[in-house]
């Protein structure tokens, strides 16, 4: 492995086994990352990314296969050796971005820093310098419930931001975040990796999250199908359009699921509001990305 290679995976096999039914969630992918490298990583729901992402931050592990990541052959360390990778090597923002709802803002970017044995000097002085980084320094003392879903998010790539990993590793950013809020944390995320050197790798259905990367993969049943040049290139403009519908299609079976929550009184309505603001969003951008392509193939 180069001294400029920061992920090397090769024949990577993940299997899990429900019951008595063996679901293979990798069949034998392979992949390299450069250092410094954002890697925007595309496919349908259950093709493989969040497993594939879990694997290289090490949250869980292969069934077969080589992955080497930051220099360490993740095979070879014992869970305890593991938990300190990913303390050390990895920041990992999720989709639902697990901050701790009785702490605020700068408490949850403090906790990482706390869990390595970080002075409290240095840790304070870490944590202003992300508030400030983030535009969150007028909301440090506010918990996850008084903050808006992008200052959330802000908060939470924050917080995976906090130890000053090399690596960071994204779930669907913006999945839940209006276009607006959706794009600052793009931005935020792509000027972050660039001029901190950071190895970002971001598995996503949006467009415009994807292509802010260096390179677009695109991963189906598993396996990284091929790189391409511009999300565009997905084998053309049309299979591109297929992709949109298809996502388009979960978007609406995503909101009438959601509705039925919300008949059924599972969920309250501000929550019902929040969600569905969010998927119309979805909703609207992709549709927005169908019309870009038709006026792409009539000039």
């Amino acid at each position: 492995m180069g001294s400029n290679t920061a992920i090397l995976i090769r024949d990577l096999v993940k299997v899990y086994r429900l019951g008595g039914v063996e679901i293979q969630a990798l069949r034998g992918l392979s992949l390299t990352v450069s250092d410094g490298e954002i890697v925007s990583i595309i496919g349908p729901s259950g093709s493989g990314k969040s497993t594939l992402l879990n694997m290289i931050g090490g949250l869980d592990r292969a069934t077969a296969g080589y992955l080497k990541v930051m220099g360490v052959e993740l095979a070879s360390l014992n869970p305890l050796q593991l938990v300190e990778f990913r303390r050390k090597q990895v920041g990992h923002l999720f989709q639902n971005m697990n901050l701790i709802t009785t702490l605020s803002a700068a408490e949850n970017i403090d906790l990482p820093l706390a869990a390595r044995g970080i002075d409290k000097k240095a840790r304070k002085t870490r944590v202003q310098e992300l508030l400030k980084l983030f535009d969150l320094e007028n909301r440090a003392n506010n918990r996850p419930r008084q903050l808006s879903g992008g200052e959330q998010q802000r908060v939470a790539l924050a917080t995976a931001l906090s130890n000053d990993p090399p690596l960071i590793l994204v779930d669907e950013p913006t999945a839940d975040l209006d276009t607006e809020n959706a794009m600052i944390i793009v931005d935020y995320l792509v000027k972050t990796g660039k001029s901190q050197g950071k190895t970002v790798v971001m598995v996503t259905h949006d467009p415009r999250v994807a292509r802010a990367g260096d390179r677009i993969l695109r991963i189906g049943d598993g396996v990284i199908l091929e790189g391409v040049e511009s999300i565009e290139a997905l084998h053309g403009v049309a299979d591109y359009e297929s992709f949109l519908t298809m996502r388009i299609t979960e978007v609406k079976s995503d909101m009438a699921s959601l509705e039925a929550e919300f008949r059924s009184g599972h969920i309250s309505s501000d929550t019902f509001a929040q969600r569905h603001n969010a998927l119309n969003d979805s909703f609207e951008v992709l549709k927005a990305e169908i019309q870009r392509l038709g006026s792409l193939s009539s000039k």
